[in-house]
């Protein structure tokens, strides 16, 4: 057998064994019915209540968005049939940058084929434009974030989690003159937390550092126009770049970069990961520019979000599950050991319908692993009632809160 069959062998057996072998649930979504998706298991059907879906504000099933999509199909077909520079840019995709540029109040946006590719594809081209970088990643950033910075030559210093005294003392102690970017998340969504944006901008403007803000989890739901969290906190025009997805908030699929036009046409004429991959298909554009378009002016769908989120969070609490603190709308309830996270998942699934997926190793640290909840405008208190009903039943007694 040939060595990297036998390694691959025994990396699956050592994963099994910690607990953390990764499997996946066929659920069939249904437009009508979200958060209800059918489960199809050994000739069963089973209706299951979905509590980890990324759609968070349900745009994935809205009308608008439907029908933007099918109407695209219908006059478009399927495919962009290129990439960008090969007859892979239509209208749709002009207007959709147009879109997102305004949003975020920046002169100009690229579309990138999600939001994983946005951020590899944009931090390892800047940082391999000019030498000597010096990058500052915030410590839970998140893998494709890693990924770009890794992809590159620069000099990476990771600052411990929304720590900005940490983060000035690595920024005093690199070189004046070298040219320095902070990469840091808006909103954490394994811990719920949100970044301190504007001491971050003042520590950036003091130390002559560009900024790099990835807004994945807070683009639709934050600010007066769902632009994220800078948004919210009136210094998204102190950035300059904010990266974000086109495949939670608002429902679809698809990453972008927005920022000062010259850097964003830069990124267009020398990305590799932006030149040499298909456009994103007509349907898929034409959708996410729909639900854009709608959720800008949508504020009663961001507040009943926050509103469910809330509820959800207190009803938790009062029944005893343990809630992380949780700043943001994700409600991550704390297990602690990847066999039992995964088990409490799977008896979710099969004794009370509840789909809840578990978080462990590498995506959150040995001894955090945790359920991810995520409530939409669209989950009920009924619903919110039999999932706490079901954690009561499935957690451990006397299941403490990580420290």
């Amino acid at each position: 057998m040939h060595p990297f069959r036998l390694a691959a062998r025994a990396e699956l057996d050592r994963i099994r064994a910690e607990g953390r072998y990764r499997t996946f649930t066929p659920l069939r979504k249904h437009a009508d019915r979200f958060p209800v998706f059918t489960l199809h298991r050994d000739g069963q059907t089973r209706d299951i209540t979905v509590w980890s879906s990324n759609d968070y504000l349900a745009m994935g099933i809205h009308p608008v968005v439907v029908g933007a999509a099918m109407e695209a199909a219908r006059t478009m077909g399927a495919g962009a049939g290129g990439t960008r520079n090969i007859a892979g840019t239509s209208h749709l995709h002009d207007a959709l940058e147009a879109e997102l540029a305004s949003l975020h109040g920046k002169s100009a946006a690229l579309l990138f084929t999600s939001g994983y590719v946005a951020n590899q594809a944009a931090l390892t081209t800047i940082l391999r434009s000019i030498p000597d970088w010096h990058v500052f990643s915030d410590q839970k950033n998140h893998a494709s974030m890693i990924a770009g910075i890794k992809g590159a030559r620069a000099s990476v210093h990771v600052f411990a989690h929304n720590d900005l005294a940490d983060l000035e003392a690595r920024l005093r102690a690199a070189p004046a003159e070298t040219p320095k970017l902070i990469a840091f998340e808006s909103v954490y969504s394994m811990d719920a937390d949100i970044a301190p944006i504007g001491a971050i901008c003042d520590l950036a403007e003091r130390y002559g550092a560009m900024t790099y803000l990835d807004e994945v989890h807070a683009v639709g739901l934050y600010g007066p126009n769902g632009a994220g969290v800078a948004e919210r906190d009136g210094v998204a025009h102190r950035i300059d770049l904010i990266e974000g997805t086109l495949a939670k908030g608002f429902g679809c699929h698809g990453g972008y970069v927005a920022g000062d036009a010259e850097v964003i046409d830069w990124l267009r004429s020398t990305a590799s990961g932006f030149i040499f991959t298909t456009s994103l298909p007509p349907t898929t554009v034409a959708a996410a520019l729909a639900s854009v378009r709608h959720v800008r002016g949508d504020a009663a769908r961001r507040a009943k979000l926050f509103e469910r989120a809330e509820r959800l969070k207190a009803k938790l609490t009062t029944a005893g599950v343990p809630v992380l603190p949780s700043s943001s709308h994700i409600v991550p309830v704390h297990v602690g050991e990847a066999n039992l996270c995964r088990q409490v998942s799977r008896r979710l699934l099969e004794e009370f319908a509840i789909y809840a997926t578990p978080i462990n190793y590498p995506t959150v640290p040995v001894g955090h692993e945790r359920l991810r909840l995520t409530p939409t405008p669209l989950h009920t208190d009924a619903m919110m009632d039999a999932l706490t009903r079901a954690l009561q039943a499935v957690l451990p007694a006397g299941l403490a809160v990580a420290a």
